[in-house]
């Protein structure tokens, strides 16, 4: 059988940005805001001013007292300057531990005390904010302010002028970076990911970036404490592509962006995607000149790839979906156009990429995997990471056979080989083939919905929580002729998108969401 070999290249992040400047220095990054840390940056700089700040940010920290192989948990208030302090962070040789800006000050404690005792990064707003309560002292070893200052904590600004340090580049196999999972099934799971995991996942991404013919402007929306967001930041920056990052994700804001910058290639999160749909009928038609279209967080609505695509003045406009998970990276593929996005299941994941990434379906009940009775996903890439840190054992149970990684993902196998996904084990509901494959063919024929989550009730039972355009009342009588081929489900629930708990990467924690609602529900049984 064929074995997925390991990773010959390595990406180190605390030199990627320094090595690309010797080719493409001049390439401009430009932000929709300023960054916190580095206000004097500006709003626009180039690869080289970017090598260059994380230079300076990693002799601080050297001079606070930070070392090899250390810890460094990285959690402030949402900016790019969060990217500049992890490669910072990985350019000494520390470990940076990336703890979403959205997380909860319990969850962040949590999360710490995993770490045992890490060096906290972070801004004087969170600690007079959501880590006000926790006891850092103990959780700590020390606490660093990238912005502001505190009592208890060293602030970089008072570290200007620190020695010159040379970087520190760790064996290929030791932790290199940590990122959490999205945490839709309670507390967060740290994955740890070495200079040769990341290395895998960056040849993958460069393969898919190695087909964009001509030097296209790349606009993102991306997590800045997402592992997506580094390998981003390497490859194109290796390959001197402009880059374009928005902080602020409303639609009207994006839509200045965009029809300002006009890039050729546009980026989020799935749900993102969604919710800027009401972008496209702005009159500056700010995705015209997007001809790539890429998302690789979570499975899209097919619905939602057709306006996009059409929105395009561009010849032959390409949405790539992107099959992965935090612990493994980018999976399958599949490519859509104008001409078949509508029309495609929004299931399919597409395939493998070979001599990179395989999968296979394994039974769940002893029945061969079929869309009646879905298989688990198992997946063999050299991207996988080393572990979850300090939970060995349960990054173990779901490692099989050595080779194959179980990420909780069930599917089936068309007879062309093409992967698909149904859903989660723990989102799996009885009588519902696919939550997912409801959402899609509803959201398709209700334009006026923004979201629709599929979860259990208090019995059990499918309820669908809905948000719509403007928070207007739900039509019920066009809701029952959406849903009257599907399973039956329970009467909807409508809900602000604000409202609908979230991850990192937008999306919708669905088990938090149905724990909300069985607390609403159940007393009115």
């Amino acid at each position: 059988m064929f074995m997925v070999p390991k990773s010959k290249k390595f990406l180190y992040l605390g030199v990627m940005s320094e090595q690309a400047a010797k080719k493409y220095g001049d390439t401009p990054i430009t932000l929709d805001h300023e960054m916190d840390a580095f206000p004097d940056t500006g709003r626009k700089f180039t690869v080289s001013e970017f090598a260059d700040l994380v230079a300076g940010t990693a002799d601080r920290l050297w001079a606070a007292g930070v070392r090899p192989s250390e810890p460094v948990a990285v959690h402030k208030t949402s900016s790019f300057d969060i990217t500049v302090l992890a490669c910072a962070v990985a350019r000494i040789g520390a470990v940076p531990a990336m703890l979403s800006p959205h997380l909860d000050g319990e969850t962040v404690g949590k999360l710490l005390e995993r770490l045992e005792r890490p060096t906290l990064l972070t801004d004087e707003a969170k600690l007079t904010g959501t880590l006000a309560g926790l006891p850092l002292g103990e959780l700590t070893a020390r606490v660093v302010t990238a912005t502001g200052s505190h009592p208890d904590a060293v602030a970089l600004a008072d570290l200007a002028g620190a020695p010159v340090r040379r970087p520190v580049l760790l064996a290929p196999d030791q932790p290199a970076l940590m990122t959490h999972t999205s945490g839709t099934t309670g507390v967060p799971k740290l994955v740890v990911h070495s200079a040769r995991s990341l290395g895998a996942r960056g040849s993958w991404q460069d393969k898919v970036v190695s087909f964009i013919r001509k030097r296209e402007t790349v606009a993102m929306h991306v997590s800045y404490v997402h592992s997506r967001m580094y390998l981003g930041l390497a490859v194109l920056q290796a390959r001197g592509m402009p880059m374009v990052f928005m902080n602020d994700a409303t639609p009207a804001h994006v839509a200045d962006i965009l029809a300002e910058h006009r890039p050729g290639v546009l980026e989020t999160h799935p749900n993102s995607f969604l919710e800027w749909e009401e972008m496209l009928d702005d009159p500056r038609r700010p995705i015209s000149n997007v001809k790539y279209f890429n998302s690789t967080f979570d499975a899209i609505h097919p619905s939602t790839m057709h306006k996009f695509l059409h929105a395009s003045d561009r010849r032959s406009p390409v949405f790539l979906q992107v099959y992965g998970q935090s612990e493994c990276g980018p999976l399958a593929a599949r490519t859509y156009r104008r001409r078949n996005a509508l029309k495609a299941d929004g299931r399919c994941q597409g395939y493998p990429t070979p001599f990179m990434t395989r999968y296979r379906l394994v039974s769940r009940g002893g029945q061969r995997p079929t869309k009646e009775n879905p298989g688990y996903i198992d997946v063999a890439t050299a991207g996988r990471a080393l572990t979850y840190f300090g939970e060995q054992e349960r990054f173990d149970k779901q490692v099989v056979g050595g080779e194959w990684w179980r990420g909780g993902d069930v599917g089936y196998r068309t007879k062309w080989g093409c992967l698909h996904l149904l859903d989660r084990e723990v989102d799996v509901i009885p009588g519902v083939e696919s939550t997912l494959e409801v959402e899609d063919a509803v959201l398709h024929r209700l334009d006026e919905l923004t979201e629709l989550v599929v979860v259990p009730g208090p019995d059990q039972k499918p309820v669908p929580v809905v948000c719509t355009r403007g928070d207007k009342p739900l039509d019920a009588a066009r809701w029952r002729a959406a849903v009257a081929d599907q399973p039956t489900l329970g009467e909807p629930v409508q809900r602000r998108l604000s409202e609908l708990p979230r991850t990192a990467t937008a999306k919708i924690r669905r088990l938090e969401l149905a724990r909300q609602l069985a607390e609403e529900l159940a007393p009115a049984r």
